[in-house]
């Protein structure tokens, strides 16, 4: 516990100097209390001052980066629940900035050898310096020996120790997390504690390389049929934990314009391929890469977009997929009543509502947007206003679309930068119409029916032992020995229960708190 109140007291300092408070407290006004906290604990660290003519999220974004690896991870995370920290400041914090300087080129060739193995080490030639930093990992270029023969190659290398400082620092983030909100009962609707948890699950697979690599090879084949779009390939004997290794992209940034049109690659063609691209992962495949800024973004010789970075994916289940599809198509065709049809049918929109009062709302979102020029009409802005009406309607958030709604906004910016007249609707409409008619037609309603009969008959021997245990269970209802609203052992619960066992200790600590750093600072 001491150890976790030092961290804490070290984060403390690091909010109070860093400006992030002045930010936050423009955003949530902080109580006095709180404000008094903080200045004891910043005595005598050196307090940056932030630009006046930025924004408060840009001012935000500067202290989180000047805060270290898991600010950065935090403010990322943040970017993507706009539902939690609202539009505008999730827009901000897009720009966060994940660079840092590169580590120790000769540690990072050790980390390299210990993870492979020195069968494969000495396979690996020509390693560069680092040719990028972030709060995580680096990435070196090489050449390997595979199968005789020579390839050029990226190696991704995390970080020394990253693990260790990020899980430290994120268990000092969860205990003030608890402390403000059981003691703020203002700040219960931003689910503090919950954030935090979702981080360390978040940024614990991400430090894991491997499922990195799984991203990227489960993305490679969905798409190696998918002409204009080419997954670097991944070798796994030249991956483990702490090591990615894939193909080197040669080609040029999708931002280098004046590039493009000296391959003679048409930015049109670029633009609606990515859009198109975009859209298939999502509505064919549930899986879609959720960070296609323009640094991830490469297009080779022959005009193929190639991706990086798969840290962060997507995933939607089939009846997101649908959804999707069917609203999107709705809004294109102005069909509001088929587009609320869709809502109610998925039962997202609760059976008391008014069918057609929720089409008018509809209908308020898709007209002003079909009133505008075609280069300013933007799926993911739709999106975003339609999530905005059925709030209102007190339809629960879906956060999987919400990731999707993000992800299209920036796909949809990279676009209009290479080609400004990009008319979204007319290169959706052709990958939304082909997939609702696999979706619903002949072939689709057969495969259906075979799946749904193959689940029947295998469960068929299953069905007596099952029919038992139901009977049991309807009479431990009945006599009152099964409790229904008990909450499962989740991971987040456990460790909401850990966080609690300290809370007759803390508001004694938190004198002992600001003394101890007083003293120790």
């Amino acid at each position: 516990m001491i150890k976790r109140f030092i961290q804490l007291i070290k984060i403390a300092r690091k909010l109070a100097s860093s400006g992030a408070l002045d930010t936050i407290n423009q955003l949530y006004k902080l109580p006095l209390i709180l404000k008094i906290f903080f200045d004891l604990i910043s005595i005598g660290s050196q307090k940056k001052i932030l630009s006046h003519s930025k924004s408060s999220g840009e001012k935000l974004c500067d202290a989180l980066e000047g805060m270290g690896t898991t600010f950065i991870k935090l403010g990322q995370f943040l970017a993507t629940r706009p539902d939690i920290i609202g539009n505008k400041l999730a827009n901000d914090l897009e720009k966060l900035q994940d660079k840092l300087p590169p580590f120790d080129f000769e540690k990072a060739k050790k980390i390299l050898k210990k993870e492979v193995g020195n069968d494969q080490f000495v396979k690996i030639l020509d390693i560069s310096k680092p040719i990028a930093a972030a709060s995580i990992a680096q990435v070196h270029l090489a050449k390997i020996i595979i199968d005789g023969n020579e390839q050029e190659v990226a190696i991704k290398i995390l970080r020394p120790d990253i693990e260790e400082i990020f899980n430290e620092e994120l268990d000092a983030l969860m205990l003030f997390a608890y402390i403000v909100e059981n003691t703020l009962k203002k700040t219960r609707r931003l689910k503090l504690v919950e954030v935090v948890h979702l981080l360390r699950e978040i940024t614990n697979i991400e430090m894991d390389l491997r499922f990195e690599a799984a991203a990227a090879n489960e993305l490679f084949e969905n798409t190696k049929n998918d002409k204009g779009f080419k997954v670097p390939k991944i070798y796994w004997q030249f991956t483990s934990k702490r090591v990615l290794t894939l193909d080197k992209v040669i080609g040029v940034s999708i931002r280098d314009h004046v590039a493009l049109r000296e391959k003679n690659i048409d930015p049109k063609n670029i633009a609606e391929n990515l859009i198109q691209h975009f859209l298939r992962q999502a509505v064919r495949d549930g899986f879609f890469h959720a960070d296609m800024h323009e640094g991830n973004l490469f297009v080779d010789d022959v005009g193929n977009i190639v991706p990086v970075d798969f840290g962060i994916m997507g995933r939607l289940d089939k009846y997101n997929k649908k959804y999707l599809a069917e609203i999107l198509y709705g809004f294109i065709k102005r069909d509001y009543v088929k587009v609320a049809e869709v809502h109610f049918e998925a039962g997202l929109v609760p059976e008391s509502a008014s069918k057609e009062e929720f089409a008018q709302a509809l209908r308020s979102v898709g007209e002003p947007i079909f009133g505008q020029n075609i280069k300013d009409i933007s799926g993911g802005n739709l999106l975003s206003q339609l999530f905005e009406i059925t709030e209102k309607f007190n339809m629960p958030t879906q956060t999987q679309l919400l990731l999707l709604q993000k992800t299209m906004v920036v796909v949809e910016g990279v676009a209009r930068k290479l080609y400004p007249e990009t008319n979204i609707w007319n290169v959706s409409k052709p990958i939304l119409e082909d997939w609702l008619e696999n979706l619903k037609g002949p072939k689709a309603t057969i495969s259906s029916a075979i799946d749904t009969s193959g689940e029947i008959l295998k469960r068929i021997p299953d069905l007596p032992n099952f029919m038992d245990k139901a009977n049991h269970a309807l009479q431990l209802i009945a006599e009152g020995k099964l409790n229904l609203t008990s909450s499962n052992n989740s991971s987040l619960e456990i460790e909401k229960l850990r966080i609690k066992s300290f809370r007759n200790n803390i508001l004694i600590s938190i004198l002992g708190i600001v003394i101890l750093s007083l003293v120790v600072f």
